[in-house]
């Protein structure tokens, strides 16, 4: 247990942490936001390939923190994440508001242009450059994407509530995810601390918005515009609701 970090310690480098992420030039919060974006596009890609070859989904849900641990042990930006950290900053009286929101506005633009390029790059992988219609996987995009927009919209503002509160629980699990990122000194101990709650966010079906940033446009690329209004907007806006508490 020598590497463990104490809860009073883990509050004290959390406060640490939210000051540097908060004095972040503009060009690094962008960069870092858009390789975040980029590695949750990766892992929700694999755990889609996974499922589509014919394996359960909890076995997705069990591979998909992969993303997750990959940009967190390399210091990338994930807006979700710092929906938590940067506010206890700012009650330690480290960061100001508006510093807090600059790093929440150029983080959330990285993430989705990250997530979008990767999208982008995904689709034009598994059909061949357009050229075929993406097989089984392309398939189960489709699914999922429905299933994270057409299947709200059609419940009108019951659907907005029910993405807000599914919001909500997700982002409860990624700020833990994020939280538990220093709760060891040693990789193993921060691997496995952050693989639980993300595994757990994932394998129940809640709305992450970054990953909702990648899975919506691979989906049909055509119909961008409309589908980002299903999830990507409430997502936040649950995700805001509990970071309030």
């Amino acid at each position: 247990m020598a590497d463990y970090v104490s809860p009073k310690e883990l509050l004290q480098e959390a406060v640490q942490l939210a000051k540097r992420k908060s004095e972040l030039p503009v060009r690094d919060m962008l960069i870092r936001g858009i390789l975040a974006g980029a590695f949750l596009g990766y892992a929700t890609s694999l755990a889609i390939i996974v499922t589509s070859q014919g394996l359960p989904p909890i076995v997705g849900a069990i591979l998909f923190p992969v993303g997750f641990v990959m940009l967190a042990l390399l210091g990338l930006e994930l807006v979700t994440g710092n929906f938590a950290l940067l506010p206890a900053g700012v009650m330690a009286g480290t960061v100001r508001v508006t510093k807090l929101l600059r790093n929440w506005g150029w983080v959330y633009l990285g993430n989705l242009l990250g997530s979008v390029l990767y999208a982008a790059l995904f689709y034009l992988a598994i059909t061949n450059w357009r050229t075929g219609n993406g097989g089984a996987v392309a398939d189960l995009l489709k699914q999922a994407a429905q299933k994270k927009t057409l299947a709200y919209v059609a419940l009108g503002y019951s659907g907005w509530a029910t993405a807000v509160v599914k919001a909500v629980l997700c982002n409860w699990m990624v700020t833990i995810g994020a939280v538990l990122a220093m709760v060891s000194r040693s990789a193993v101990g921060k691997i496995a601390a952050m693989w639980l709650p993300i595994m757990t966010f994932f394998a129940l079906g809640f709305e992450h918005s970054v990953v909702n940033m990648y899975l919506i446009p691979s989906a049909r690329p055509s119909h961008w515009r409309r589908r980002f209004s299903g999830t990507c907007f409430p997502s936040p806006s649950g995700i805001l609701l509990l970071e309030q508490f």
